[in-house]
């Protein structure tokens, strides 16, 4: 563990054995026992004596173990919560931190431990924010460090996902740590006799979580060119991005979410290089009449996504003096992609679940290119719910890379929940 590791970690005891300054911990009551006091496991930790304040305090800890045909596994696998190597893969281990500030305030904060490839722990705050709670006017503010809201996946943690993996698309065109960063966002929840929410944000748009914008790549050629540190001069530099979602109900036992989102910002490749994102996403669940604990249930989830990027012009020296220089113009790249999803929780516990792939790119200037070649996968998994606080998964990924062979790859994954965790969003 490096000592940036070894500093958190005993940051983090620290809170959870101190005592509070304001009263000493009290576990809460249930709610539901009637006044007998009884204790309850998955309540929320509660400072006595601070009134509506709280902490919900929890670590979930997800890992994998499997193989690949291919011995690079993170040619195949683009998340950077995703198995990385043949054998086990420490996924993501998280600590969250979820309560109320005051009456007004709510604050969250996620911190991410990792082991990789070779060894070395990785620490990152991935997220950390206020939430209003009392606005006027269905209004609420976010702000902080966070996860953009676009589409359906980007906004989630690893343990909220269906499948092992991240979808291809999602890696490629929002980064492998997801689309997030320094910013705030506002939203509105209009008054119709639905759930319908429009989001409005700006954040930063630098670093490798903003992949696809004013994202240097440690030095490493991007598209053929190598991008540039480009400043922030006005607010065109920022990260801007929009959300709509609605839900209604079908019937009393279907319901669907459809959501359109759209995020834009300048990319490093070029003094006046721009990146637009756009997506639409659909969510679909059925919930039998007679489901016990939520089984039996079906579910489908589908998301498309399609980027704008405007590439910069480019020339280099070859390291072989016999071949010609590099020359890129000045262009726009095109790419796209989709993943389709369907989960059927046929018993209690047990769920089964199949994904499409699929992630294209219009041809460029710099020709091939592995960053954007045409790329297909297909995964069936199954899923087992010993009860809420754990889960083991298995998975099966045939993927068709262009021009290359089929690659398969099985990964079993296990995940538990420590503590109090927060509702997640529907």
């Amino acid at each position: 563990m490096n000592l940036a590791a070894r500093r958190v970690f005993r940051a983090l005891c620290a809170l959870a054995f101190a005592s509070f300054p304001l009263a000493p911990l009290a576990w809460a009551e249930d709610a539901s026992s009637s006044g007998s006091g009884g204790f309850n496991w998955t309540a929320p930790i509660r400072v006595a004596g601070a009134g509506p304040a709280y902490l919900n305090l929890s670590l979930d800890a997800l890992f994998a173990v499997g193989t690949s045909s291919e011995a690079d596994v993170t040619s195949l696998e683009l998340g950077g919560h995703d198995p990385s190597q043949r054998g086990f893969t420490v996924q993501n281990v998280e600590v969250v931190f979820d309560g109320a500030v005051d009456p007004y305030l709510r604050g969250a904060a996620n911190i991410i431990f990792q082991i990789d490839p070779e060894g070395e722990t990785v620490v990152e705050l991935e997220e950390a924010y206020l939430v209003t709670q009392s606005l006027p006017a269905d209004l609420q503010v976010k702000a902080g460090q966070y996860l953009t809201e676009l589409g359906r996946i980007n906004s989630r943690h690893p343990h909220q996902w269906d499948f092992v993996d991240l979808p291809l698309v999602n890696g490629r065109l929002l980064g492998g740590d997801g689309l997030r960063g320094p910013g705030a966002r506002l939203s509105w929840l209009i008054p119709l006799p639905f759930y319908s929410e429009l989001i409005a944000g700006v954040q930063n748009s630098q670093g490798e979580t903003a992949a696809s914008f004013r994202n240097e790549n440690e030095g490493e050629p991007l598209y053929g060119r190598i991008p540039e540190d480009r400043g922030v001069n006005d607010l065109g530099d920022m990260l801007w991005s929009g959300r709509w979602a609605s839900s209604f109900d079908v019937t009393d036992e279907q319901t669907l979410v459809f959501g359109f989102s759209g995020v834009g910002g300048p990319n490093a490749t070029g003094a006046n290089t721009h990146t637009q994102i756009y997506g639409a996403d659909l969510f679909w669940k059925w919930k039998s009449p007679r489901a016990e604990q939520g089984f039996p249930f079906a579910s489908f989830t589908t998301e498309v996504l399609y980027r704008r990027y405007q590439a910069g012009a480019f020339e280099a020296e070859p390291e072989d003096p016999e071949e010609p220089p590099l020359v890129l113009p000045h262009e726009t790249l095109d790419d796209w992609g989709l993943y389709a999803q369907a989960s059927y929780g046929f018993t209690r516990g047990w769920v089964a679940g199949l994904r499409g792939d699929y992630v294209d790119g219009e041809t460029g200037a710099f020709d091939p290119d592995p960053d954007r070649s045409q790329r297909v996968r297909v995964s069936p998994v199954l899923t087992w719910y010993p009860t809420e606080f754990s889960k083991l998964r298995l998975q099966y990924n045939l993927d068709r890379v262009e021009d290359r062979a089929y690659d398969h790859s099985i990964w079993l994954s296990a995940e538990f929940l420590i503590g109090s965790h927060g509702a997640h969003s529907f």
